[in-house]
């Protein structure tokens, strides 16, 4: 029962200073600021915005030629939104990792 206490308290040791020395290396790194938090924001909303844009051109061009029953501009400007969406999940999703594998390395 000991024994199982001990190791408890060694794997919480362990894991208050893997935290502490993010949190050290984090306060170290004065390259990413508040410029860089808008920057993201900004990739992450233009990643959104082009393809919604592109999408709906490609709509109302599909209006001109082939007029259907249902809206192609509405279809590509949600077509384009969800592509744009996917897009910046995935680019947020490669941030985080590369994020978190930089936190490791140390």
């Amino acid at each position: 029962m000991q024994y199982s206490d001990n190791m408890k308290a060694k794997n919480f040791s362990k894991q208050v200073g893997e935290k502490a020395q993010r949190k050290i290396k984090a306060l170290g790194n004065d390259k990413k600021g508040v410029w860089f938090g808008l920057g993201m924001m900004g990739i992450v909303g233009w990643s959104i915005v082009v393809p919604t844009f592109f999408g709906a051109f490609l709509g109302i061009w599909f209006d001109g030629f082939w007029p259907e029953t249902f809206s192609w501009t509405l279809t590509g400007l949600i077509l384009g939104l969800l592509a744009g969406c996917f897009i910046a999940w995935t680019w947020l999703k490669k941030e985080n990792k590369e994020i978190n594998r930089n936190g490791d390395d140390d």
